[in-house]
């Protein structure tokens, strides 16, 4: 058993065993089922641990079987490995730097895990500050704002009369008068829209 597998053990949990028969099924002796790399992915995500042993030789094939794990998340487009980091890890093997390097990552990893709590208050705080629903109501408010734009700068409804005549919705005018901004916006583009009917008038008059 690897050194790793026995410092889980020290905290008392006794990891579940897994064996891998020559059809290449893993079997969980804690259940008496079949499971898949998907199962074994999960187990971990839900704090579990587990090791695997060749079914045959008894052999310990965790390391192995964990790998494949991630080549299959990776797989499947759940990429958290940079191309830069596989580049120097494949370089790494055969280096005489090599017995460093699990070490190293262990406790990177490690250290991560132990932050991931206070990174998450983080994220929550952050995004907190904008929240989803407020996005929301902002993206309705600027569709609102363009759909009165679009029927300022058209140069005739669909009576024929400029767009200009039809009188603004009283919620219309209710959020231009809580905004300075969209007061702004619709004075310029009352401004454009004049500018066009008068471009308009004159190639009439001509």
């Amino acid at each position: 058993m690897t050194e790793a597998h026995k410092h889980q053990m020290a905290d008392g949990k006794q990891p579940t065993v897994i064996k891998k028969y020559a059809n290449r099924r893993l079997y969980n002796t804690a259940t008496s089922s079949y499971v898949t790399l998907d199962d074994l992915a999960r187990l971990i995500k839900e704090g579990g641990d587990f090791v695997v042993y060749d079914a045959k030789t008894g052999e310990d094939i965790t390391r192995s079987v964990l790998t494949q794990i991630i080549v299959e998340q990776e797989q499947k487009g759940q990429n958290m490995l940079p191309i830069s980091f596989l580049r120097q890890l494949i370089s790494l093997y055969g280096d005489s730097m090599q017995f460093l390097v699990p070490g190293y990552l262990e406790q990177a990893m490690g250290a991560f895990a132990r932050n991931q709590e206070q990174m998450r208050d983080s994220l929550r705080a952050t995004f907190g500050m904008f929240p989803f629903g407020q996005f929301e109501e902002m993206g309705k408010q600027n569709m609102a704002l363009f759909d009165r734009a679009l029927k300022m700068l058209s140069p005739y409804a669909r009576d024929g009369k400029p767009a200009a005549s039809e009188p603004p919705s009283s919620r219309g005018v209710a959020e231009a008068e809580e905004d300075p901004r969209l007061r702004r916006l619709e004075a310029q583009i009352e401004a454009l829209r004049q500018q066009l009917e008068a471009l308009d008038q004159t190639r009439q008059e001509r």
